[in-house]
């Protein structure tokens, strides 16, 4: 007998993160590759983790150092953090959750990856000057 089919949700975090994604390509005048990501997502990675719920590397192998993240941990309902999984595809990486009771896979967020690059000329101009 086959596994049962997991349910997909996306949470309005997803979904606000899918936005930023947007507008970030956009002003790269790179919009076509939004519309790669939507085709990829609906094409390969829902109906991955529909199948295969643990695809994703489990958040807590790396566990977080900052004492926000620790913090944000510590407050969320007992288990749950186990639930917790990474899913790199392409240029995105996911943050999701695999509820195995219900079964149902929560996508919590999504990064474009040259969002989370550094932009040190701009860091660095904004910078306080430490000449006075």
């Amino acid at each position: 007998m086959a596994d049962p089919l997991y349910r997909v949700e996306l949470t309005a975090s997803f979904l606000e993160r899918l936005d930023a994604i947007e507008a970030f390509l956009v002003e790269a005048q790179a919009s076509f590759a939004f519309d790669d990501l939507l085709a990829e997502l609906r094409a390969t990675v829902i109906p991955n983790l529909r199948r295969f719920p643990r695809i994703g590397r489990r958040y807590l192998a790396n566990p977080p150092q900052s004492a926000e993240a620790l913090a944000l941990l510590a407050a969320m309902p007992a288990g749950a953090p186990d639930a917790l999984r990474e899913y790199l595809h392409g240029d995105s990486l996911m943050l999701y959750a695999a509820m195995e009771a219900q079964p149902t896979v929560v996508l919590l967020t999504i990064w474009h990856h040259r969002q989370l690059s550094f932009d040190f000329a701009r860091l660095w101009s904004s910078a306080p000057s430490t000449n006075d």
